[in-house]
């Protein structure tokens, strides 16, 4: 079976407080940041049930949303075999009653597969980052500052889908393998549908791991282009916004925390938004249109961002000049009622 072969670049031996942050997302590729986190508290638990209850001495009792897979799926959060629904339940319910389960479930070779996914921490697990926390002294993260969220569960598979943030993940308990590919093979990664989706992001509809080839020839030229990233608990791994990554929990008992953080402003909408309007807008438009209008979006947006306005009076430039709060407030204000017209 055709596997990928490239492994993730690897910094060694790095002190939390010296990661040139900076420098790596500026070089916009993947690495792992080896033991960054090894010095953790959560890390150095013995065993699952340490870990457990480590967990546990946080959690204050806020219910929390859990995704349940049946054996059959082998841990794999999937669509139906009709493409018309996700083939997995959700459950809301007590966190501490779900890690019972898991650990009770360490020697099952059939067990279900229970996934919290992206659980913030300060909310469900107040006081854990006290003891365990990165060290962001840069001042990309002090303008905005990372969502942190926790993830936990047995062994599972996350599909290959992409988010619209920068990511560090912290693998704490257990292994984690990441498989990544860059954003511009996104067409050789067979996206499902928009919706429905588990977090607001199209999944791929390849297994990675038992490639179809024949049903999905493209995947071939997103192995050559993509990468494996295999962290033990105390690694982190960094990578850039869009990229693709299917994330496999390896052991009985698994835990990670990650920080997702932008470095746009808030006052920005979300291009998720802007996808969905070019569908209804641009995408049934007869193809000769369609190459004008990429021609008229490489000038306004794709290209760089003064080139607009650059031959304009200043007073002139209304919309075209840096966009502030004021703008998008008003700019939001006026779609909204042309979309409503």
């Amino acid at each position: 079976m055709e596997q990928i072969t490239r492994k993730t670049r690897v910094i060694e031996a790095i002190e939390p407080a010296s990661v040139p942050y900076d420098e790596l997302m500026a070089a916009g590729q993947p690495v792992i940041l080896k033991g960054l986190v090894r010095d953790w508290p959560m890390v150095s638990k013995g065993s699952p049930n340490d870990a457990a209850d480590y967990l546990k001495s946080f959690y204050q009792g806020r219910p929390v949303v859990a995704f349940i897979a049946q054996p059959e799926h082998k841990g794999r959060f999937r669509y139906t075999d009709d493409v018309s629904q996700l083939d997995f339940e959700s459950d809301q319910g007590l966190l501490d009653e779900y890690l019972d389960i898991i650990i009770a479930l360490l020697e099952e070779d059939e067990a279900p597969t229970f996934y919290i996914g992206s659980t913030d921490v300060d909310t469900f697990l107040p006081g854990f980052r006290t003891e365990n926390d990165l060290v962001l002294n840069h001042a990309m993260f002090e303008a905005n500052p990372p969502l942190v969220g926790a993830w936990i569960g047995n062994r599972s598979t996350a599909l290959a889908h992409y988010d619209m943030s920068n990511n560090i993940a912290c693998c704490l308990v257990g292994r984690r393998r990441f498989t990544l590919f860059p954003p511009d093979q996104i067409h050789n990664l067979y996206p499902g549908p928009l919706e429905p989706t588990p977090g607001g992001q199209v999944l791929t509809m390849t297994d990675i791991n038992a490639p179809d080839f024949e049903r999905f020839p493209g995947l071939r030229e997103a192995f050559a282009a993509g990468e494996v990233a295999d962290l033990e608990p105390g690694d982190a791994l960094l990578y850039p916004a869009m990229w693709w990554h299917e994330v496999e929990a390896l052991d009985g008992f698994n835990v990670m925390v990650n920080y997702w953080w932008n470095t746009t402003p808030d006052f920005m909408d979300t291009p998720q938004n802007t996808l969905l309007h070019a569908l209804l807008s641009l995408r049934d438009r007869p193809e000769q249109e369609k190459r004008a209008w990429r021609d008229v979006f490489d000038y306004y947006v794709f290209g760089p961002a003064d080139r607009a306005a650059e031959h304009l009076p200043e007073a002139a430039r209304g919309n075209l000049a840096p966009m502030d709060e004021l703008k998008a407030r008003r700019l939001r204000t006026y779609l909204l009622r042309r979309l409503n017209r």
